[in-house]
């Protein structure tokens, strides 16, 4: 991961995670999102999605709107980047080696904009996630128990608590995709 904030290192966590209850006006701040996104790249938006945990009704998360935008080639930065610059976005990271992933920061709502090219598996990935968790009870529970017990912790990156996530995010995605497959 090349991480462009000042010193380009990552910064570690100064401060707990944060996980609160459910608010109805996250999708609100999706939409307000979405249209200053559309309104910077016009037809070059190919997809825009609401996912992560602020997506999925009932879910405590991190208040931070994740933000899922497919362009056609997300490692051509000069298609795009500038103006969502100019829209008050910021390049955050840039992972060359996972999808091309570029993730920008909100010039005003606390913002996750994931960057990928259409195509890429990880958002059929991050839209199956999202979907089954709208739509079975049991995993979204297990899910946000997990992430509880995991803000507990004390974690020196936030990726580490990411990290810690992977085996019920597996165990979920499986669920997920052998239903998928069922209904094929």
């Amino acid at each position: 991961m090349t991480n462009l904030s000042p010193g380009g290192e990552v910064a570690p966590l100064t401060q707990p995670i944060l996980i609160v209850d459910y608010d109805p006006t996250w999708p609100q701040l999706f939409a307000r999102e979405a249209t200053r996104v559309r309104t910077a790249l016009g037809e070059r938006v190919l997809a825009l999605e609401h996912v992560g945990s602020t997506s999925v009704p009932g879910l405590a998360a991190k208040p931070k709107i994740d933000m899922l935008l497919v362009v056609a080639n997300s490692a051509d930065e000069l298609a795009y980047v500038p103006d969502l610059e100019a829209a008050g976005y910021f390049l955050q990271i840039r992972e060359p080696d996972w999808y091309e992933h570029r993730m920008f920061k909100g010039p005003d709502t606390d913002v996750n904009l994931h960057v990928f090219t259409v195509g890429c598996e990880e958002i059929d990935r991050m839209l199956l996630f999202r979907d089954w968790l709208r739509n079975n009870d049991a995993d979204r529970q297990l899910y946000e128990q997990t992430k509880r017990a995991l803000v507990r912790q004390a974690w020196q990156y936030m990726q580490n608590y990411a990290d810690a996530k992977t085996t019920v995010v597996q165990a979920i995605m499986a669920r997920a995709q052998a239903a998928t497959n069922d209904r094929v």
